[in-house]
């Protein structure tokens, strides 16, 4: 396998993951008799980070990118490291690998998808919704949130005493701990307005499983709000590239 096939394997793997477990604690906080049920949103919050670290080590071949806003984002700032073919193959293992963690969701909790009265819970579980829906500020949020996990990810590619070189995605020097914890952040802090997607694919991809699988009493998959968690976290994403030159310094002096 050449090393694009890797970085789609690696990717597929990665966001397969972090979805899997992503959507798992919803799940497990959302649905009718579950151990979790009415955990609370801080549970979600870290959840998430620890699906989050879980992914990223896992999918340490391509620099565990997961999320079409990370590629955007890192894209736009060293244009110099990612062709559009490369880009598209990031992009592609993201969704495939985001849809079959939500499928392995469904599986998990099959028979509580089935116990679960309220077709929103289950809407939830696979992708994110606004508590206030207003299209314009829940893009806002979005594009806020994701700016801020992006432009910390570049930041922590570049602290003092550790290297960037030698991987694929160029992110050879970030652990996965640091990024669970942004996560964890960003959820309890800018999370209440929308649910944080900061994650196209992470929204996408489930919201796709949603559509096509035969869950019991399922009803809408809500698309007319899908393409907030879509646009929204590009645009944070391609921001952030835009601006880790002008406001980090070790990136400006290199």
């Amino acid at each position: 396998m050449d090393n694009l096939g890797l970085i789609f394997l690696s990717e597929i793997v990665g966001t397969f993951l972090l979805v899997l477990l992503g959507t798992g604690v919803v799940a497990n906080v959302a649905l009718t008799k579950t151990k979790g049920f009415n955990g609370g949103f801080l549970l979600v919050n870290f959840g998430w980070g620890i699906a989050v670290f879980a992914g990223v080590t896992a999918a340490y071949y391509s620099g565990a990118h997961l999320n079409p806003a990370v590629t955007i984002g890192l894209a736009v700032n060293d244009p110099s490291k990612y062709s559009i073919g490369t880009i598209l193959v990031y992009l592609a293992g993201q969704l495939i690998g985001a849809f079959l963690g939500a499928v392995g969701c469904w599986l998990a909790y099959k028979q509580h998808f089935d116990e679960e009265p309220d077709p929103a819970n289950k809407l939830g579980v696979f992708s994110t919704g606004p508590a206030i829906r207003s299209y314009g500020w829940n893009l806002i949020t979005e594009v806020i949130g994701t700016f801020v996990l992006v432009f910390v990810v570049i930041a922590f590619g570049h602290q003092p005493g550790t290297a960037t070189t030698g991987s694929p995605a160029g992110l050879a020097a970030l652990g996965a701990l640091p990024v669970a914890l942004l996560v964890v952040g960003i959820g309890a802090s800018l999370g209440g307005p929308t649910g944080y997607a900061i994650n196209p694919a992470r929204d996408l991809g489930p919201r796709i499983a949603h559509f096509v699988l035969p869950i019991k009493g399922k009803g809408s998959s809500d698309w007319s709000y899908s393409w907030v968690p879509v646009v929204g976290p590009l645009l944070g994403g391609v921001i952030a590239g835009l601006l880790a030159h002008p406001l980090l310094p070790l990136l400006a002096s290199k």
